[in-house]
Order: structure tokens, then C-alpha cells, then sequence
């Protein structure tokens, strides 16, 4: 379940009686000049243990219990999925109702950890509001991808394609691949004149369906990434204004990548 789906459960979880939550907000951004080396993993391995000598100091026995196996999980977790690392992690985690919440972001957090009887959200809070649910829009000729995302996570994914014969767009789950093979390039080829002609005419017609698409999900922005003919052509066909504009082409990109051009 995506992060921004999670926020009004893990608002209201909480322990009554004694701490049982370990939250985990870890930088991992390889473009921050303090993780060149790695130094995520010295952070995780410090914190996690700041936590543990909190709990030998108290004395108690059923909190450590918890914490170590808890302390275990979140550990394997991150370090078996290091080459897959983004910007940033956060983890909520408790043996209670067993809550398990794991997010590999691509915005950076700051890395801290917490262990209260209920799950730390002040930064997820802010991060709310830096980076609402959005729809990121890459035109075409023959198709418009649509990202879903939010928190920097990627909710959504689909591909519009453009049918020349019945001049409408239609969708499929996930994002094409973007590699064309001959037909599809004869299919470009036949459009390329008539999107010349009409292009403003086509892409009217999608624009209404990604203004219908930011009412249903509820988006706060929309964002365009393309050839700057495309993104200018778009925007002009769009009743909301672009809270930003990437004047690259990436419909082969990896979506990360897509979502790091965005937000950086």
C-alpha cells in the first residue's frame, strides 16, 4: 500500500501502555555529498544501536525483547535490498497488530530513528506537503505516459495510445517500454504528418482525460516532462497550469529516473 494510503492508519496506532514502534527515516541519496561512501549504512547500524543501549539502561526486559527482533527485521530488510536504495527510507515497524511499513522513497529524508508507543510521523508530515500527490505527464506523438505518484513513491502507472483511425486515446496499465519495433515505427510514421496538422486538436482530447484523472486521484500538481514542442503543445490544452516543466525527452526511461527530474 502506497505511504500517502497509510498516514490516517498510522496517525491513529498506538500502544497504550509502553513503547512498541520503531520508526526509521534513513538517508540513503547517493548524490548527497555526505553518502559518496556509503555512510548510510554506519548511520543505520549507530541509530539502531543508540536505541538498544537506551533499552539495557532501562532495564526493560519485554521492550528489549520486542526491540531486538524488531531491530533485526528492519536491519535485514534494508541491507538486502541495498542495491535497489533510492533517496530514502522509512519504516514503521511493531510486534503489535504486527505493523510492518516499509518505503523506499526518491526524495531524501532525514535520518533519524524512534522508539514510542506510536509511530513518529513529524516528518512524513512535512514531506506531505512538499511533495503532494501529483500526476507527472510525459507527450508524445503517439502515446502520453502518466505517473501517479506521491511522497516520491509511484502509486500508478499508464500509457495512452493514440488511434489514428478513431482519433482516440486509449489506455493500458503500466508504462510502455518505449523500444519501437518496425510496426511501431510505421505507426508513428503514418500519425507524424497528421499530429503535425492537429496535434492541439489530439492532445485537446487527452488533456480532458488527465484533468479528469487529477480529479479522481485527488492530484495537487501536475507536472510535464518531454520535448519542449510536445510540453508547449500540451500545456496549451490543459485548463491546469504545469506546477513544473522538464524539457527532456525520457518515455525510455526507468520511472525513478523520471521522478528524480522532477523533484530534484
Amino acid at each position: 500500500m502506497a505511504l500517502q494510503n497509510e498516514l490516517n492508519y498510522l496517525k491513529d496506532f498506538q500502544c497504550e501502555d509502553e513503547n512498541c514502534v520503531l520508526s526509521v527515516y534513513l538517508n540513503t541519496d547517493p548524490t548527497d555529498p555526505d553518502q559518496q561512501k556509503g555512510e548510510w549504512k554506519i548511520r543505520l547500524k549507530n541509530g539502531l544501536k543508540r536505541i538498544q543501549e537506551y533499552l539495557d539502561a532501562s532495564g526493560n526486559e519485554e521492550q528489549m525483547k520486542s526491540y531486538k527482533k524488531l531491530k533485526k527485521k528492519v536491519d535485514d530488510e534494508i541491507q538486502s535490498n541495498r542495491t535497489e536504495l533510492q533517496k530514502g527510507v522509512i519504516i514503521f515497524a511493531s510486534e503489535h497488530d504486527d505493523l510492518w511499513s516499509v518505503h523506499y522513497l526518491q526524495v531524501p529524508v532525514e535520518t533519524s530513528f524512534h522508539w514510542e508507543n506510536h509511530p513518529v510521523l513529524d516528518q512524513l508530515t512535512d514531506l506531505q506537503k512538499q511533495y503532494p500527490r501529483s500526476g507527472v505527464i510525459l507527450p508524445n506523438l503517439d502515446e502520453v505516459k502518466v505517473i501517479d505518484t506521491s511522497l516520491g513513491e509511484i502509486n500508478d502507472e499508464r500509457t495512452y495510445t493514440f488511434d489514428p483511425g478513431s482519433e482516440e486515446w486509449t489506455f493500458k496499465e503500466g508504462l510502455a517500454s518505449g523500444d519501437r519495433t518496425a510496426s511501431g515505427a510505421s505507426h508513428v510514421d503514418k500519425i507524424q504528418q497528421r499530429f503535425d496538422e492537429n496535434l492541439n486538436r489530439f492532445y485537446k482530447k487527452m488533456a480532458g482525460n488527465v484533468e479528469q484523472l487529477k480529479k479522481d486521484r485527488e492530484w495537487s500538481e501536475i507536472h510535464l516532462v518531454g520535448d519542449t514542442e510536445m510540453i508547449r503543445s500540451f500545456e496549451s490544452s490543459l485548463r491546469t497550469k504545469p506546477a513544473g516543466t522538464v524539457g527532456k525527452n525520457l518515455n525510455n526511461s526507468e520511472s525513478t529516473k523520471i521522478l528524480d527530474e522532477v523533484f530534484k
